[in-house]
């Protein structure tokens, strides 16, 4: 297995995510500091879910003719401007147009990096070679995430994309410096993207990884306010819990990749009953802040498994054109942040903030009748 490769893919993964999640946990002080409502702010994450769901089998489309390296060290140098801007927005536009810029390269470097990832190593290793390249996205939440929070914390909302910028800095350093030359898909692995998707399978699997992801993110899009709401807890507080579901997340992500490359089918409704369990608990737990912090550890571990149990379960059901899979998979990940955070805000405005699990319980509900669906596809 080619280490060094897989790390410095997640080395970029790791500054691309802590920029399109770090907002998560400050949505509460760009909320006050522009004076507008809590789902308003949601649109930060939402908006760039949006274009990342629209755009990107198209933009990989545009964009495969050109040199690979050259291509993932753009894409992070371009999120770490668009952090700058972000910093010294004065207005809530220009600060939401300045997260929407480098929305439209992030499939890019995501579908690149996973698919030269599995394409790196023998079939049967991909799924934990594709784990490593996630890892990055596990750090980003264990560190990259919590940390911004704590920043803003300490200082304030703006210090929080300085802190992003940065660290897109050093990703495109250590693309540009550590990365080998990566050579384009092999051509017994290449084949006609709308031949690609005539598969039937294919489809059942995106359609369960939306259900899936949507369900991730329609309680985890708002966990600081669920926090500082229902738990009572501070800002400071809060990022320590953010940092506690990261850790966790570590083990979850390792044990995931383990698992998939032996059982994709129980593995995946394996995670489809342990969320649903932990957001049932996150409901009961949530007025106790002991019980939080326990419930945290295991939601942590559960959740941050579900992107690579989504990825995996849309790449294996296809073994052509893994570059423009993978940036489908985006597009569909994203388009399920995006209708999980929807549904999350609309639960808060029309509810309150204690019942938002429920719009993820509906739709593990719906996933679960999903994972019937492939299941039976594949028997037959």
């Amino acid at each position: 297995m080619k280490k060094p490769l897989l790390y410095v893919l997640a080395l970029g993964i790791f500054g691309i995510a802590t920029t399109e999640f770090g907002v998560i946990g400050i949505l509460p002080q760009i909320a006050a500091s522009f004076h507008i409502t809590i789902d308003k702010a949601g649109w930060l994450l939402s908006a760039f879910a949006i274009i990342i769901a629209v755009f990107a089998p198209f933009m990989m489309m545009l964009f495969s003719p050109f040199d690979r390296k050259k291509l993932l060290v753009l894409v992070v140098a371009v999120f770490a401007v668009s952090n700058i801007i972000s910093a010294i927005s004065p207005t809530f536009t220009i600060l939401l147009l300045a997260r929407m810029l480098p929305a439209f390269l992030h499939p890019v470097f995501w579908s690149i990096a996973l698919a030269t990832a599995a394409n790196s190593v023998p079939e049967d290793q991909a799924p934990q070679a594709v784990s490593i390249v996630f890892a990055g996205f596990t750090i980003a939440s264990v560190f990259g995430v919590p940390l911004a929070t704590f920043v803003a914390t300490i200082f304030n909302w703006q210090a929080s994309f300085i802190l992003s910028a940065a660290i897109n800095i050093v990703s495109c350093l250590g693309v540009l410096l550590f990365l080998p030359n990566i050579p384009k898909q092999a051509p017994e692995r290449s084949g006609s993207p709308g031949k690609v998707l005539l598969n039937k399978g294919l489809w059942i699997s995106l359609l369960l990884t939306l259900l899936m992801v949507s369900a991730m993110y329609s309680t985890y899009s708002y966990m600081a306010e669920y926090l500082e709401k229902v738990t009572h807890m501070s800002n400071k507080t809060v990022s320590l819990m953010l940092l506690l579901f990261g850790i966790t997340g570590i083990a979850g992500n390792w044990l995931a990749g383990k698992l998939m490359g032996k059982n994709i089918m129980l593995t995946i409704v394996g995670f489809i009953v342990a969320l649903t369990l932990v957001h049932i608990l996150i409901f009961y737990a949530g007025p106790s802040k002991l019980l939080m912090i326990i419930t945290i550890c295991l939601w942590g571990f559960v959740h941050t498994s579900g992107f690579l149990i989504s990825n995996i379960n849309v790449t294996s059901a296809v073994n052509e054109e893994p570059e423009f899979i993978n940036s489908i998979f985006t597009s569909c990940g994203n388009l399920a942040v995006t209708l999980g955070a929807l549904m999350g805000g609309y639960t808060i405005v029309h509810f309150s903030v204690q019942q938002i699990i429920w719009s993820s319980i509906v739709l593990l509900s719906l996933s679960f009748l999903a994972w019937i669906l492939k299941k039976r596809y594949y028997i037959n």
